[in-house]
């Protein structure tokens, strides 16, 4: 699997871009945008990037929640692409086919599975890899600093589980990616537990 961000240099407000794809290229492998952002340059971008030949170069969109920075693109990525979009909501246009908690989807030459993680909007999702040891985590807030802050028990629930898988490399929302995502979901769970000091 290789992940290339699209928007790491980006000069306007927009979400963290990536475009996944196979490690070979492979004519099996489905190359995909895990949100697509606002930035008019990640056209450009997918266009240099190598996709691989005899195949779509975007075959799927998967959105990890509806928030317009991250979904700005997609009208202009469905029209160059025609790509099939994800969306755990199908109130944004353009979503063809609905996420559901627990469904696997294969991503460049990895299987991920949708994770409903109700807090950041009532409509993220995290994508988790096992064999990768990979998480998407969209803008679900995963390093938690205060038990103060309200969150509902749906989420807490959520967090748990991904408490429980073995994440070595976090790719977040906004931000450069980041390692020890088990252990800053755990620590987490500890402050909203109130068991560590605020």
């Amino acid at each position: 699997m290789k992940v290339l961000n699209l928007t790491e240099h980006a000069e306007v407000y927009t979400s963290n871009v990536y475009l996944v794809t196979g490690s070979r290229n492979a004519i099996e492998d489905v190359n995909t945008l895990i949100d697509v952002g606002q930035d008019p340059h990640v056209l450009a971008r997918i266009g240099a990037a190598s996709t691989g030949v005899g195949k779509k170069r975007i075959a799927q969109v998967i959105l990890t929640h509806n928030h317009y920075d991250h979904t700005g693109m997609l009208p202009r990525i469905r029209e160059e692409y025609r790509p099939v979009c994800y969306a755990f909501s199908t109130s944004l246009d353009g979503i063809d086919r609905q996420l559901y908690d627990g469904q696997h989807l294969k991503c460049g030459d990895r299987f991920f599975e949708v994770i409903h993680t109700p807090g950041h909007s009532t409509d993220s999702v995290c994508l988790y890899c096992a064999d990768e040891q990979v998480l998407f985590s969209g803008d679900t807030p995963l390093r938690i600093t205060s038990y103060d802050q309200g969150y509902a028990d749906e989420f807490v629930q959520a967090l748990a589980r991904l408490a429980n898988l073995s994440i070595r490399t976090v790719y977040p929302g906004h931000g450069d990616p980041h390692g020890g995502g088990t252990a800053i979901i755990r620590e987490s769970l500890r402050v909203l537990a109130g068991t560590d000091p605020p």
